[in-house]
C-alpha cells in the first residue's frame, strides 16, 4: 500500500517505502495546485509527455532535490539538457526501479515540449511496486482498446483523464474503467480551465453503477492510502 497524494490537474505524488514518486508536477500556473514547486520533494519524476502542464516545474524540482525524471527519450534527452538526470523509457519498455518496476503504457496524444521542440511519444505508466500494489497513470490520452491489456495485469488504482477536449471525456472515460476494471479508479484532467468543465459527481455515480470500481475523487491537497 502507498499513500497518493493529488496537487491538482493532472500532479501527483506517490508515496511508497519512503520513496517519494511524482507524476506530471505542474504546479505554477496551476490554479488548482496546492504547493509550490520550492516545497517539492521527490526522488523520481514521471513525466507521461512534453506539454507545459505535464512537464511543469520537473526542471526546478530535480535541481533541487537531484530526482531522477523518468520518460521517454526524447523528453528525456531535453531534460539532461537542463542538468536533470534521467532514466529513458520507451512505449513497451519498463526498468525495475528499487521501489517497483515502472513500464511505460501507450497514450493517444501529442508532445511537444515547452519550447516547441519534439517531445517524442506521449504514454502513461504502469507501477508494480515492491509492496505488490500496482497503479496504471494514463497520462492524456483518448481511450484505446488495448486498455484491456493494461487492465489485466490486475490494478489496484487506475488514474484516468475525464476532462474531455483535449483528451477522454466523461464517455469515453466509463469505457476505459470498464476496460482497466481497477479496483479504485482516480479521475483527473477536469476543471482546471474551463473548457475541462465536467460533473465529476455525475461520472462518479455512474461508474459506480455500471462496473464494480470504486471512484475516489481527490481534491488537490487530498491523500490517500491505497
Amino acid at each position: 500500500m502507498a499513500e497518493l497524494t493529488y496537487y491538482g490537474h493532472a500532479a501527483f505524488m506517490l508515496e511508497t517505502g519512503g520513496v517519494k514518486i511524482w507524476i506530471d508536477p505542474y504546479l505554477k500556473g496551476n490554479p488548482t495546485a496546492t504547493i509550490t514547486p520550492d516545497k517539492a520533494e521527490a526522488d523520481y519524476i514521471l513525466v507521461t509527455h512534453g506539454h507545459g502542464d505535464h512537464v511543469g516545474d520537473t526542471v526546478e524540482i530535480a535541481e533541487r532535490t537531484l530526482a531522477v525524471a523518468i520518460s521517454n527519450a526524447e523528453i528525456c534527452a531535453w531534460l539532461r539538457e537542463k542538468g536533470v538526470r534521467t532514466h529513458a523509457l520507451h512505449i513497451g519498455g519498463g526498468h525495475e526501479f528499487s521501489f517497483g518496476y515502472v513500464k511505460m503504457t501507450p497514450a493517444l496524444h501529442g508532445s511537444s515540449m515547452p519550447d516547441g521542440s519534439y517531445g517524442g511519444s506521449p504514454g502513461g505508466f504502469f507501477l508494480s511496486l515492491t509492496d505488490g500494489s500496482q497503479y496504471y497513470f494514463a497520462g492524456d490520452t483518448g481511450l484505446f482498446g488495448d486498455m484491456r491489456l493494461i487492465g489485466d495485469e490486475g490494478l489496484d488504482a487506475a488514474v484516468i483523464p475525464i476532462g474531455d477536449n483535449y483528451t477522454m471525456g466523461p464517455k469515453d472515460a466509463l469505457r476505459a474503467v470498464q476496460f482497466l476494471r481497477p479496483n479504485i479508479v482516480i479521475p483527473m484532467h477536469y476543471d482546471t480551465f474551463d473548457m475541462i468543465q465536467q460533473d465529476v459527481q455525475a461520472w462518479k455515480a455512474r461508474v459506480e453503477q455500471e462496473t464494480d470500481a470504486q471512484v475516489l475523487v481527490m481534491q488537490p491537497g487530498d491523500s490517500a492510502s491505497i
